[in-house]
């Protein structure tokens, strides 16, 4: 009796030795291909590449932790989550920055999100794209960060036509528009109801080149 239950006790040994084997070293259980998800402009080959997980590395030892931090060296990406999906797939699903303003750099330009990461550097701003003037062009400079806080409050109907913001102080944003005209924005409070009135306004007042509605109760027009 006592033989047979060492016997099975060797057997069990051994067969969770194998499966630990079979999971944490073999090939079998290996990374065999990696899904990318969420990626729009960043080249699935270059995160793959980034995320410097080896062919058949076993799965169960990925560090999901350090793929994470090595494809957020990749400046375009705001975000990215890292999973098994067994038996041998490594899924990276990444979120994308979206740049919202370009910024002077010499005679290029920085393209920035609405956080202020630059994203890439570019020989001119993209069409669309508002060029930004402050003093000091770096994240988490007040009037940096309300002037990027204002171009995502802009209205749609409005924001295509934004050319260029200026801000001087966190509340002395200024937009300049396609067509001449010049909206003082002033700081980031009520930018609902400055969306509004600035919609209204340019629809009803075209001859008016200036617009300040930096004070919703009080908006000037000259």
């Amino acid at each position: 009796m006592k033989a047979r239950t060492a016997f099975l006790v060797l057997l069990t040994a051994g067969v969770v030795g194998s499966a630990a084997w079979l999971v944490f070293f073999s090939p079998v259980l290996g990374v065999r291909s990696i899904e990318i998800v969420g990626n729009l402009t960043v080249a699935s080959e270059r995160i793959e590449q980034q995320a410097g997980v080896a062919d058949l590395h076993p799965l169960a030892t990925v560090n999901l932790a350090d793929v994470e931090t090595r494809v957020l060296g990749i400046r375009q990406l705001a975000t990215a989550k890292v999973d098994r999906i067994w038996p041998g797939t490594l899924k990276i699903e990444v979120v994308e920055r979206e740049p919202i303003a370009a910024i002077p750099a010499g005679d290029q330009v920085a393209i920035v999100d609405k956080q202020g990461v630059v994203i890439e550097i570019k020989a001119a701003p993209p069409p669309m794209l508002p060029l930004l003037k402050v003093d000091r062009p770096a994240a988490g400079d007040p009037a940096m960060m309300a002037a990027l806080q204002v171009i995502q409050a802009v209205p749609g109907e409005v924001a295509g036509k934004v050319r260029q913001v200026r801000a001087g102080t966190a509340e002395g944003v200024t937009l300049e528009l396609s067509d001449g005209r010049t909206v003082i924005w002033g700081g980031t409070d009520r930018p609902q109801e400055k969306a509004e009135i600035l919609v209204s306004l340019l629809k009803r007042e075209r001859a008016v080149t200036l617009y300040d509605v930096s004070s919703p109760d009080v908006v000037t027009l000259k």
